[in-house]
């Protein structure tokens, strides 16, 4: 029996960080705005811009520096990561109302696949686009843009088309010749050493990817370029998942570089609570806890340190992360060196046991009491003077 042909958005906010930046502040609609590092921490680059710096010719990645030479009146803001998932939730709540089939791709993507949604909508994926489009204006106070087709590759490929703020349909009886002539750096999966290799023998086109031998592209990408072709090709069945049945995530791990290099070991312990705290929430919205701890450390001329360890009782709870990560610390690290930054991780995740919480339980694990007054009141940092020590990591997950 043929497959019913599918009808998939992929919605992708436009400046993403930016973007929520000047709708939480809308006097800086006009300006010219970067999201970016503090230079004084030592990430004093571009993370985002919106569409007025971006006229400037301010990118990504560039120093503050280099984009203030194009553009003086340049805003610069400090990343607001808890604001930006708080809006992401916002937005996928949006999606939800349209199907269940939602799929995160990041904080800003979504890919919605609306097929069993179009006959008590009436409407089709285009109506839909824009309906969401507009709605997103309207509540938001920036844009998105979409990209309809039958695949999940090919709607992101069009929400990537043409931007900012448009809906662009890549219909399955015509997706080769709207695709093919792409840059083979449109497809995620094509990293820059990827574009490099295939550029030296020809290859720079989608196009030219797909007509690719299999036993060259599994050499070089193993079943990754075979999956790859196939999806280029229309051939492969790759549903969005239902979003509420996303698997949980295989690790989860917070970063930072700190303002000064640090010695101590009391130094070192403010950041690895902070950093736990950070992924002990993380784990608790996914229902999971973690077997295994990782701590990396980078020291100040750039060399890298790293150790993990299966920990005797799974756990999401701060202080168990912070103390199984201290210990793997004293256990390699001596203190006789300065540190610019620690990351840590926690992985083997499995399904959390739920259990009743009691407040005046001695042995109790506040992590899930914080969790839910966080919820309701707002964030409770849990050290107070971490802001002289820490600067988040302009890449929080993983």
């Amino acid at each position: 029996m043929q497959m019913k042909e599918r009808v998939i958005l992929h919605a992708d906010v436009n400046n993403f960080f930016a973007s929520v930046e000047c709708s939480d502040n809308p006097r800086l609609q006009s300006k010219p705005v970067a999201v970016t590092g503090n230079p004084k921490k030592r990430t004093g680059i571009i993370l985002a811009k919106n569409e007025v710096a971006k006229k400037y010719g301010v990118k990504t990645g560039q120093t503050i520096g280099e984009a203030k030479a194009l553009c003086p009146d340049l805003v610069c803001l400090p990343p607001h990561y808890d604001l930006y998932e708080d809006i992401s939730q916002k937005l996928h709540n949006i999606y939800l109302e349209y199907s269940n089939l939602v799929e995160p791709l990041g904080l800003d993507e979504c890919w919605i696949d609306v097929t069993d949604s179009l006959k008590y909508l009436k409407k089709d994926g285009k109506q839909i686009a824009d309906e969401l489009r507009e709605r997103v204006k309207k509540e938001f106070h920036f844009t998105i843009s979409v990209g309809v087709s039958f695949s999940k590759i090919f709607a992101k490929l069009g929400s990537d088309m043409r931007k900012p703020d448009f809906t662009t349909i890549i219909p399955k009886e015509s997706f080769k010749q709207i695709t093919y002539k792409l840059p083979l750096d449109s497809i995620v999966g094509i990293g820059r050493k990827l574009e490099k290799k295939f550029a030296s023998i020809d290859i720079k086109t989608i196009g030219d990817f797909v007509s690719l031998d299999d036993a060259y592209l599994d050499n070089l990408m193993g079943i990754t370029g075979i999956r790859l072709k196939q999806d280029l090709l229309g051939e492969r069945e790759n549903p969005v998942v239902d979003y509420f049945k996303l698997p949980p995530p295989k690790s989860v791990g917070n970063g930072t570089t700190t303002i000064k290099d640090i010695n101590s070991r009391e130094e070192v312990k403010k950041v690895v609570y902070f950093l736990a705290e950070k992924v002990s929430i993380r784990m608790i919205k996914h229902r999971v806890v973690a077997g295994v701890l990782s701590v990396t450390i980078k020291t100040k001329d750039l060399k890298t340190f790293h150790k993990s360890q299966k920990i005797f009782a799974p756990t999401n709870s701060i202080k168990d992360i912070a103390e199984g990560c201290m210990k793997i610390i004293d256990s390699f690290w001596k203190y006789n060196y300065p540190i610019r930054a620690i990351r840590i991780k926690g992985s083997m995740l499995s399904n959390a046991f739920v259990k009743q919480i009691s407040m005046f339980d001695n042995d109790k694990d506040y992590s899930m009491v914080m969790k839910m007054i966080d919820d309701k009141y707002g964030k409770i940092e849990l050290a107070s003077n971490m802001v002289q020590y820490i600067n988040k990591s302009p890449h929080p997950q993983e």
